[in-house]
């Protein structure tokens, strides 16, 4: 039997979830929300949901989320939440991507809730399509009892749309994945307040919301959308809510900070924040520094920040700095860059952010090519296992194991410890740049584009390529409001591209193939925010840029 399903059979009637309007919103308690899902779990078993079933969930509310995602587990049958489409999507393009995702899980149910017009049903015809008040009208049926390797969420990965890939997370996964992240971050129902703002179909925003679910922690959640068009809405919920823990990728923080510099004195009150969790996408040292300083002053505590690695695959958490605020590596350049090793260097060397030790139940280890483990400060891969590791993925060709023999999973993150065991995070291994026999990171030359006057910050990305002589070079795709002005200005283009090459060249000695500047919006992110930069590779040649070389 599952643990974590017996866990949501206990509702908290005390706690809940806030959501909704954020101009009006409600609290749905724990219980409710409980009793929601069993008459839920009714209108599934209706519509012919079994166990073992996979259902597909094309909703935002984070009430609607909790109420059909527990539904789901109450009959036994696994859930996927879909990427919903933007205002900048095509639909005829993301409803043929969703039907592969639809036929790859083997969806027996569609459920469309808010706030995606059920008119998207039309663009996906060939499927049981349902929505979650159709299935609320029917009565309180008892649970099925999933046992602890039934699949419990498919967890869609990053850029899954185009080939589609999922997580098989089990229930077994859940149950140490979201213990995990209560142990980490020390969650008490008593004491506890998340406020979140994530989308749900990404891993950190749902994972973490089944984690206040099964515990009965309270929690507010409120939808990326909202955030995107008020970012400083967080720090307002976490000061009329007296938040304790949030999260979020850096992005996030920078869009905050930016917010923060011209904020009242007064304006918010951050001091009962005692985690506020950093991850998700590579940690910029200085964003999270930026962060700090302009936080404190509404009396956010340094050591509130909580750098943190993570993955789908590890439902959710694998290593955390907790309570020691953001403690950083400066290390030696050309020793990492050509010799895969990490040695400490003082400034002005590569500064990383340590991302602490492995959670007592997870097992990490850096290897070689070959698969030997390698001492501290060596570079290689990172691979991690323990029981909340899933198993496996679903593919449009069938099961394909994510772990081996040994019960190992590579992750395919290039990385080191510290001699106290921190993890330190050096970027991709299939996005390396290598030059001269130099291993160059992307975020190296992006974090040096992000300080030109003129890039969008956070909106640059690296992207390694061939060369006439067959070895690699690299070109650089930068947004900047100079793109996206009216009347277009070539010049102004050309000098833009220069400066970004010149400053690259400056502080690494290497100078990029050529330089595209495209305008805001254009770069392809997942779901969370993260820059795909294979795919932003699709943007070569198709706007203007810097010429020489190509």
């Amino acid at each position: 039997m599952s643990r974590f399903t017996d866990d949501l059979l206990r509702p908290s009637a005390t706690a809940g979830l806030v959501c909704g309007d954020p101009d009006r919103l409600r609290r749905l308690p724990w219980n409710e929300i409980h009793h929601a899902a069993r008459r839920t779990a009714g209108g599934m078993a209706r519509c012919g949901v079994v166990p073992n079933s996979a259902v597909a969930v094309l909703a935002g509310d984070p009430g609607e989320v909790a109420r059909v995602a527990q539904a789901c587990w109450l009959r036994g049958a696994s859930v996927t939440m879909l990427h919903p489409p933007t205002p900048r999507t095509d639909l005829e393009e993301w409803a043929r991507a969703t039907v592969r995702v639809l036929e790859t899980i083997g969806a027996s149910l569609l459920v469309i809730g808010d706030p995606y017009p059920s008119e998207l049903a039309n663009a996906l015809a060939g499927f049981p399509i349902t929505t979650v008040s159709e299935l609320a009208d029917a009565a309180e049926i008892e649970p099925v009892h999933p046992d602890e390797d039934s699949v419990a969420l498919l967890q869609l990965t990053a850029g899954s749309t185009g080939a589609p890939k999922a997580v098989a997370i089990t229930h077994r996964n859940l149950h140490a994945g979201t213990a995990a992240l209560t142990d980490a971050f020390e969650l008490r129902p008593d004491r506890d307040v998340v406020v979140m703002w994530l989308p749900l179909y990404h891993d950190m925003g749902m994972i973490s919301l089944m984690t206040t679910m099964r515990y009965g922690v309270p929690a507010v959640f409120v939808t990326p959308l909202d955030f995107l068009r008020r970012p400083l809405l967080l720090l307002e919920l976490i000061s009329t809510y007296r938040g304790t823990c949030t999260t979020g990728p850096d992005f996030s923080y920078a869009i905050l900070s930016r917010r923060l510099r011209a904020a009242a004195d007064g304006a918010y009150d951050l001091s009962s924040l005692r985690v506020v969790v950093n991850g998700a996408e590579p940690i910029d040292p200085e964003v999270v520094d930026e962060f700090t300083t302009q936080a404190a002053r509404f009396g956010m505590a340094a050591s509130a920040i909580t750098p943190a690695y993570g993955m789908a695959e590890a439902t959710l958490l694998v290593s955390l700095s907790r309570g020691r605020g953001m403690l950083t590596d400066t290390i030696d350049p050309v020793a990492v860059e050509h010799h895969a090793l990490a040695e400490p260097a003082p400034a002005p060397g590569r500064r990383l952010v340590r991302l602490g030790n492995p959670y007592a139940a997870m097992e990490l280890r850096i290897v070689d090519a070959a698969g030997a483990t390698l001492p501290a400060r060596s570079v290689g891969e990172i691979r991690i296992r323990g029981a909340a590791v899933a198993d496996h993925y679903l593919t449009p060709e069938g099961k394909v194991p994510a772990r081996d023999d040994d019960g190992w999973l590579a992750t395919g993150d290039l990385g080191y410890r510290t001699e106290d065991g921190d993890l330190v995070v050096c970027g991709r291994a299939k996005e390396i740049i290598i030059i001269a026999g130099r291993n160059i990171y992307p975020t190296d030359i992006e974090r040096i584009c992000a300080a030109v006057p003129g890039v969008r910050a956070g909106n640059v990305v690296a992207v390694r390529t061939g060369t006439a002589t067959g070895g690699e070079g690299f070109v650089v795709i930068a947004e900047s409001a100079r793109a996206g002005s009216e009347p277009f200005d070539g010049a102004l283009i050309a000098e833009l591209c220069a400066d970004i090459a010149t400053a690259i060249q400056h502080r690494l000695g290497v100078t990029p193939r050529w330089v595209e500047v495209v305008p805001p919006g254009t770069l392809p992110k997942t779901s969370s925010g993260k820059l795909r930069r294979t795919a932003a590779a699709g943007l070569l040649g198709t706007n203007p840029g810097l010429t020489a070389g190509r």
